[in-house]
């Protein structure tokens, strides 16, 4: 889980606007399409393993991944949702 304290200073590396945690329903959601196929990050990287916690940019366009903890605040590994 994210730290709240990490949670009140990390910003979108594209836009600087605020993240937040998905909710289970988002999580859901993008889980069920990796599940389908096709899923990519938005470096080209196809995204094959569901994901277990993420951060999603205020304007609900992508979700960053959080890996073993470690929110990964990179453009290329950001998810687009919807």
């Amino acid at each position: 889980m994210v730290d709240a304290e990490l949670l009140e200073i990390l910003v979108c590396p594209e836009d600087k606007t605020p993240v937040t945690l998905a909710s289970a329903e988002t999580l859901a959601g993008l889980n069920a399409r990796i599940a389908a196929g096709g899923v990519k990050a938005r470096g080209g990287a196809a995204v094959t393993e569901p994901v277990t916690e993420g951060l999603v940019r205020a304007d609900g366009k992508y979700l960053y991944p959080v890996r073993e903890d470690i929110p990964v605040m990179l453009i290329d590994e950001a998810i687009a949702l919807g």
